[in-house]
């Protein structure tokens, strides 16, 4: 490390003027330069172009004369192996070699409660500019252990390089909480940029990635290296988000020598993130994404000497939403083995009140063996203990009848519908063939019962009463219901209107975004209900969706985004749908996106029926009202978003100065002393 010094001209005097002149200030340089103090001089406050010149002086007459003025040539510090962090305090974060040996002192806490994106009470006290009782969370996670605080705006409906450039400065003046570095999270780089400008400290920025390319990387890099940051490397390359052990490893040894040897990165400023993703979702290709993230956790701690890793933990358990005890079970089983391979840097909740020692014997297992994929069932046990310990739940909470006794005592809508909700078909052959007897055709049964039934899973998962490996069992037993059914269609109105070949959905993760796991699992939530799935994969610019729509005769297109780039992308996508003439239904869903984002920026661009979606499970029952009914839907949309602009419009309406200077605080009367 290479020591510098610009100190003021002095104290400035009465009239803000500075004393100091070049005369009487250059000896005082010397003499940190003859001491063998700095390497760097220059001046701040007070200084002119008269001042530096002196100075430029002094040092070259110390730097070609050496020891005649007794001069000290102070020799820079070699590059640490350790991660030096600050807020107003140090953080230093042990590299490979001197690692402390116990796994609870390995890992550093990150926060995760000042995300906008991941807390719906963060994201409503900055839209309401309540800052204090934000600050209040941040105070909270310092107090509560987080050794580092990320800090996320990025929302489509504020200005998240203002916020957080004011939520910055707003932390600076707390001490309790600026002491601890912050971890600036965006996808967006003006926010990068903004708070690297504005942030106490050495900070970490998260994150860059090469799914733009490496020129684009690099020069982030840069960026981040010029203001003097720690960096997080997303595992995305131009083909998208890396999901196996191989893909991981691949992007992180790509990018760990572009960073070390052309953008002059020190490694231990480098800090992978190699995906921690959703397991246990119901899907096969799902169940050894933990196992691989540490497999290549340990394999960048062995083979990139020097560099860190980092994950968001809380993404593991996302099957599980709803179920707390066994998502804080699944985190701390995760962190036990991540990190006695490596992982030192995790983004969590600091208070948590599951620890790996205090899990009952029997229900480690199931979950070790889930996490680690030491057997194919362990998806479906570990679903089945998430299933028990809900049922266990003090009173209040749902409890389910056996699918024999429902079957048993249950009307017929009963029967379907709880065929439904335990995704377990080995009745319906024959419910189908009573419904076929009681309904005017088989059309009837889909769009009654079975949807209804369709409509009844998504509340339950909305509410974190169903787990998504639930419901993407649902839609293979709704499935297998329009299997049995199809033979007895082929007359019906549906056969004659919207059956007689499968009707095509479009899905497209949006340019700039490279997350597909959530699509992943809306194709074969749509697929498992009869539609024919184009899948164009991620980072799919506007005009590549226009034209497979075009080609296809899509009957409707599903845009999926999880940062919030991809917000404005969804818009630019609507517009050049509507520029080509196409009015084909748009589902639109991701992490980022919202029922007032689509009201506000994409609906009033397009001219067909845009419709928010808020989980894979409620995508069939949208697809179903935009065939049969689309008109109607298109109608109520209308004025749904309507009155979602006003009332927004309304908020943000600034009283006059005058009103705000009548209706300001008054702690007493006028009379009184």
């Amino acid at each position: 490390y290479y020591v510098s010094a610009y100190p003021n001209a002095g104290l400035p005097n009465e009239l803000g003027c500075y004393d100091e002149t070049p005369e009487t200030m250059a000896p005082q340089i010397a003499e940190f330069i003859d001491e063998g103090l700095v390497n760097i001089v220059g001046g701040c406050c007070g200084t002119t172009p008269d001042f530096i010149a002196r100075f430029a002086k002094v040092a070259e007459e110390r730097r070609t004369a050496g020891g005649r003025h007794g001069a000290t040539v102070r020799v820079p510090s070699p590059r640490p192996e350790n991660l030096m962090l600050s807020g107003l305090d140090l953080l230093e974060i042990p590299g490979q070699a001197s690692r402390p040996s116990s796994p609870a002192a390995r890992i550093v806490k990150v926060g995760e409660r000042c995300n906008v994106a991941g807390s719906r009470k963060f994201l409503r006290l900055i839209k309401e500019k309540n800052y204090g009782e934000a600050l209040e969370i941040a105070r909270k996670q310092v107090s509560d252990g987080a050794q580092v605080i990320d800090i996320n705006m990025d929302d489509g409906l504020i200005d998240a390089p203002q916020e957080m450039e004011h939520f910055l400065r707003l932390i600076a003046s707390e001490p309790d909480i600026a002491r601890v570095p912050v971890m600036i999270d965006s996808s967006d780089w003006q926010v990068v940029l903004t708070a690297l400008k504005n942030v106490q400290g050495k900070s970490i920025v998260n994150s860059i990635s090469l799914k733009e390319g490496e020129e684009r990387f690099l020069s982030h890099a840069c960026d981040v290296r010029q203001l003097g940051a720690a960096v997080v490397v997303m595992c995305f390359d131009e083909q998208g988000q890396a999901t196996t052990y191989e893909r991981r490893i691949e992007i992180a040894q790509r990018s760990y020598r572009l960073l070390t040897e052309q953008a002059g990165f020190m490694p231990s400023d480098i800090i992978f993130d190699p995906n921690i993703l959703a397991i246990a979702t119901g899907m096969e290709e799902h169940d050894a994404l933990a196992l691989d993230f540490i497999r290549a956790t340990r394999w960048i701690r062995e083979h990139l000497p020097g560099a860190h890793v980092s994950g968001g933990v809380s993404n593991l358990s996302f099957s599980f939403r709803g179920n707390n005890y066994i998502r804080e079970a699944m985190h701390a089983v995760f962190l036990h083995h991540a990190q006695m391979a490596g992982m030192d840097f995790g983004i969590v909740n600091p208070v948590s009140k599951v620890h790996y020692d205090d899990i009952p014997a029997e229900q480690l297992e199931v979950i070790e063996d889930a996490i680690l994929y030491r057997r194919k069932d362990a998806a479906e046990r570990l679903m089945d203990l998430a299933r028990l310990i809900s049922e266990q739940q003090p009173a209040g909470a749902v409890r389910q009848a056996s699918a024999d006794t429902v079957h048993v005592t249950a009307t017929l809508e009963e029967r379907l519908q709880q065929a439904l909700i335990d995704g377990n078909g080995s009745h319906l052959h024959d419910d189908l063939a009573e419904a076929l007897t009681k309904y005017a055709s088989a059309v009837d049964i889909i769009t009654g019962p079975l949807m209804d039934g369709m409509r009844e899973v998504g509340r339950r998962f909305a509410e974190g009463q169903m787990f998504l490996p639930q419901v993407v069992k649902t839609a293979r037993t709704m499935k297998q219901a329009v299997d049995i059914l199809q033979p007895h269609i082929g007359s019906s109105a549906l056969s004659q209107s919207s059956s007689t070949t499968r009707k095509k959905i479009l899905l497209a993760t949006v340019k700039g975004d490279v997350h597909d796991i959530g699509k992943n699992i809306v194709g074969v939530v749509m697929a498992c209900n009869g539609y024919e799935v184009i899948d164009l994969g991620v980072m799919v610019p506007a005009d590549e969706i226009v034209k497979k729509a075009r080609e296809e005769q899509v009957d409707m297109i599903g845009l999926s985004g999880l940062i919030t780039p991809s917000l404005e992308e969804m818009v630019n996508v609507a517009r050049e749908l509507r520029r080509n003439g196409m009015q084909t239904p748009i589902m639109i869903g991701g992490a980022t996106t919202s029922q007032l984002h689509v009201a506000l920026k994409i609906a009033p661009v397009y001219d067909g029926p845009v419709v928010w979606v808020k989980d894979a499970s409620q995508n069939p029952i949208v697809a179903q009202q935009l065939l049969t009914d689309g008109e109607n839907l298109s109608h109520q949309l209308d004025e749904q978003y309507a009155s979602l602009r006003a009332r927004y419009n309304e908020q943000q309406q600034l009283l006059s100065l005058e009103d705000a200077r009548r209706k300001k605080l008054k702690l007493f009367d006028r009379e009184q002393p």
